[in-house]
């Protein structure tokens, strides 16, 4: 039998601490506690964020961390949609809308090289930026599996798109040009689960109409029986893998209807139950491989009813934790129109209303809120930038043009805005920070444009937004900030600044307004949460998070609410909101805290024996 040093080419070393950055295949002895220790393999499903939309039966194409919905039903088995949105392996982004509106398609090929087809003969094909219409296929059907990728695709099963409405066995082969018929597969059925390549696919499941248990393997000329599933699913259950490596997840389950969270490995000679389930348990979800990375996005949770829910599966030796919000310490004084500055363990919320508008002032310290130095006007609707011990509360009701200097202790006027303005967007550190947009107290109380920057005494003119816009959020430094949101019929616009003007920048997949005063983050790494998405009490928990060049869903607030704070200097990683009012207009004390994914190794205790 080889050794430990000729399998890995090392031996078995003695700490007093585990390794900070552990190899596959490396274990060591622990001599602090006793114990030989390895990267041990993991698997399991955690949330990701949720697409724009909820939907099921959409198309699906791509990986994990680039995935593709396009399609679908968006209430049930009621409303199709044409709404097409990517996966970057953190959020969802909406993309332009697949010609033709329908449900129950397939899909196939990556994120920037997919086709669609289904339900209709219609195939469109999408290179990352448009949807063309191509060549149809040769049978109108609908509830098919799709594999394979854009210049060589495989669709079969299903049934006919109009009455009789018979379950097919047909299959067809994309050429990149035509489709051509294949050899059908053994049974007929839909609502079936398919993956792999046009050369080697697997059909699992699927209903004749009741649920077979069967499961194909193409070889790019006919179909072969390969081992039974151990629990027969219907009405889509997910897929993702190879021939030799796959997994099945979600579906019906019979015998007893039930709606699964269940997932089958399959390592290309038998099926095997795996104890990680998902989530929510769906049906008419799309996936996304591969099998030891794989993605689970909508569905149909109950049979009137569809979900926005996304969960990511891994196999590996690190244990993933989902981006998420929790809760923080309440804030002494429930208040809206708040405005704040600082970071996730070191924040400032200052005035607002509490009923009235108030001069107080909370210091956050990473668990907790103690009162902090009063303002020297009481304020509301201001805009916030810096840090805890040095920031700035800028413009605001009642008096538009001020600026104050806080030094962790106590308040100080520090100049006049050159407009005097409320619903303003500010960011930036006390010595080199930016306003823009906003409100004039005065009539006529029109929109602005105009930016100013400070140079920690004094502020002077700098570029004029684009769009002339009051209730925005802004968040990143004086020569690299972003504005984003508003009160504007596109409350979904955003611009970039680069310290002298102002450039259109991607927009948001939800529009809103009075999202955290103190945007988190950076020009290139930002969050937009909460606020409004219309007149009225339209408030929302919605999350999205910017890479400097698209808006991405990230997971929920807690708590749906408008004219909220948050830290205008914190990362995007480790954000704060606090504050703020609920649709019903209570005024907030509750504090939300956000953590971005984290990637931890995950080492195992080894026995001996």
């Amino acid at each position: 039998m080889a050794t430990y040093k000729e399998l890995v080419g090392e031996k078995i070393t003695n700490v007093t601490s585990n390794p900070s950055e552990p190899k596959t295949g490396q274990m060591w002895y622990n001599s602090t506690d006793g114990k030989l220790k390895g990267l041990g393999i993991v698997s399991a499903w955690s949330s990701g964020a949720n697409l724009n939309q909820n939907r099921s039966f959409m198309g699906d194409a791509g990986t994990q961390t680039a995935a593709f919905g396009f399609g679908g039903y968006i209430s049930g088995p009621t409303t199709t949609t044409n709404a097409s949105e990517q996966y970057n392996g953190s959020g969802w982004t909406t993309t332009p809308t697949i010609n033709t509106a329908r449900n129950q398609l397939s899909g196939a090929g990556t994120q920037t090289a997919a086709l669609g087809f289904g339900n209709t003969t219609s195939t469109e094909s999408w290179n990352g930026s448009t949807w063309t219409a191509v060549n149809s296929m040769n049978t109108a059907r609908k509830g098919t599996a799709g594999s394979g990728t854009q210049p060589a695709a495989l669709v079969f099963g299903g049934q006919l798109a109009s009455p009789p409405f018979a379950a097919l066995s047909a299959t067809e082969e994309w050429d990149g040009t035509n489709w051509t018929s294949g050899n059908s597969l053994p049974v007929a059925r839909l609502g079936l689960a398919g993956f792999g390549i046009q050369t080697a696919s697997l059909a699992v499941s699927g209903q004749t109409p009741t649920t077979v248990s069967s499961v194909d393997i193409y070889d790019g000329t006919n179909w072969t029986s390969a081992p039974s599933i151990n629990n027969a699913r219907r009405n889509r259950p997910g897929g993702a893998g190879t021939t030799t490596s796959g997994i099945i997840f979600g579906g019906v389950v019979d015998p007893g209807g039930t709606i699964s969270n269940k997932t089958e490995n399959y390592d290309g000679t038998s099926w095997s139950n795996s104890p990680v389930t998902l989530g929510t348990a769906r049906y008419g979800l799309g996936s996304a491989s591969p099998s030891t990375s794989a993605l689970a996005f909508g569905g149909a949770p109950g049979p009137a009813t569809t979900t926005a829910s996304t969960e990511e599966y891994n196999k590996s030796t690190n244990t993933i934790t989902a981006a998420a919000w929790s809760s923080g310490g309440n804030m002494s004084q429930a208040r809206t129109q708040v405005a704040g500055a600082g970071t996730q363990t070191a924040a400032l919320a200052f005035g607002g209303i509490a009923p009235g508008t108030v001069n107080s002032t909370e210091e956050y310290n990473g668990s907790g809120w103690s009162g902090g130095g009063s303002l020297v006007n009481p304020l509301r609707n201001a805009a916030g930038a810096g840090i805890q011990t040095a920031a700035l509360a800028i413009g605001g009701n009642v008096s538009g043009d001020t600026t104050e200097k806080y030094d962790g202790s106590s308040w100080t006027n520090a100049g006049n805005l050159g407009t005097a303005r409320y619903r303003l967007a500010g960011c930036g550190i006390q010595t080199a920070a930016l306003a823009f947009g906003g409100l004039p107290e005065s009539a006529p109380q029109a929109a602005l444009t105009a930016t100013e920057e400070y140079g920690g005494s004094s502020w002077t003119a700098g570029g004029n937004l684009s769009t002339a816009r009051s209730a925005l959020a802004g968040t990143g430094v004086q020569t690299a900030a972003l504005a984003y949101g508003g009160d504007v019929p596109d409350k979904t616009v955003t611009e970039e600044y680069d310290g002298s003007s102002w450039t259109s920048g991607g927009s948001m997949n939800t529009g809103k307004y009075f999202m955290a005063i103190g945007g988190a983050g950076t020009q290139t790494a930002a969050l937009a949460s909460g606020g409004s998405t219309g007149p009225g009490t339209t408030v929302t928990a919605v999350t999205e998070a910017y890479d400097g060049t698209s808006w991405a869903t990230n997971p929920s607030m807690g708590t749906a609410r408008y004219y909220l704070a948050g830290g205008s200097n914190a990362p995007s990683s480790a954000a704060i909101v606090m504050g703020g009012a609920n649709a019903s207009e209570t005024k907030q004390t509750a504090t939300e805290e956000f953590t971005g994914e984290t990637v931890a190794a995950n080492i195992t205790d080894f026995t001996t024996s």
